[in-house]
């Protein structure tokens, strides 16, 4: 899979996901521009990976930053071919009757409303480039109900649902947009409600275990790549098979 040539806007690209995939861009020859508010975190991980990586201060829920971005991105590197809307906040764990109101709605403004605006914003750019790729990242959450997050699940098949329409939309503009729905995986988000790598930790999930960032940076890259010029509207689970179904240990209690 090979990305020379080729650059990406990543929002949420200081930590966890978001970084791995600014890796993955980077090592498979493309240039990367890491969107986050963490401006310390961001510039760091730009110094890290040399000249094809730039940071950009990046609040997602605001118009006039997505603007911006999109600007500096062109005038950094000339053009804009992919998007990865990875930045995110994790569920409440709330049950939905006892939710507030302003939660829901603050997860639902991060986790849905802003992925719409990477869309508006991106595409004129991508338009200009010729074609390009968006990929969503969205959640397994967004596959099948979820207790304890509704805010962040009703996001999650938001991102799904809003992946598919802009994928029908933009086909004959050769601008493609799929989403990725990651099980659980150990990022600094996941790492503070007590998950871990370890074998057998999760034993709902046919690998046993929750997965890591760089376990999904293979397919991002696949999905920005020329590799898949013909997928559109998809969504790939990379769940160490989670939404497939439960394992025998679940269904026997053995």
């Amino acid at each position: 899979m090979d990305l020379n040539g080729k650059v990406v806007l990543v929002t949420g690209g200081a930590s966890g996901l978001g970084e791995a995939f600014c890796r993955g861009i980077v090592a498979a020859g493309g240039s990367v521009v890491i969107g986050d508010i963490a401006e310390e975190g961001g510039q760091e991980v730009a110094s890290h990976l040399g000249e094809r990586a730039h940071f950009v201060r990046l609040d997602v829920t605001s118009p006039e930053s997505w603007e911006s971005a999109i600007a500096a991105t062109e005038e950094r590197f000339g053009r804009l071919d992919g998007l990865v809307n990875n930045a995110g906040v994790s569920a409440s764990g709330t049950p939905v009757a006892d939710e507030p109101l302003e939660t829901f709605q603050r997860i639902i403004q991060i986790n849905l409303v802003a992925v719409h605006m990477g869309i508006h914003f991106a595409v004129p750019a991508l338009r200009r480039a010729g074609g390009g790729s968006i990929v969503n990242i969205s959640s397994a959450a967004g596959l099948f109900g979820l207790a304890l997050t509704s805010g962040y699940g009703a996001a999650k098949w938001g991102v799904r649902g809003l992946t598919k329409v802009a994928a029908v939309e933009l086909g004959r503009e050769r601008i493609r947009v799929n989403s990725i729905h990651p099980g659980m995986i150990l990022t600094p988000m996941t790492a503070s409600i007590g998950l871990t790598a370890d074998e057998g930790a999760f034993p709902n999930n046919p690998y046993r275990r929750v997965g890591r960032p760089e376990e999904l940076v293979g397919t991002a890259v696949l999905l920005l790549s020329d590799a898949s010029s013909y997928t559109t509207g998809a969504e790939i689970a990379v769940d160490g098979g989670w939404t497939a179904g439960p394992t025998i240990e679940y269904v026997t209690g053995q």
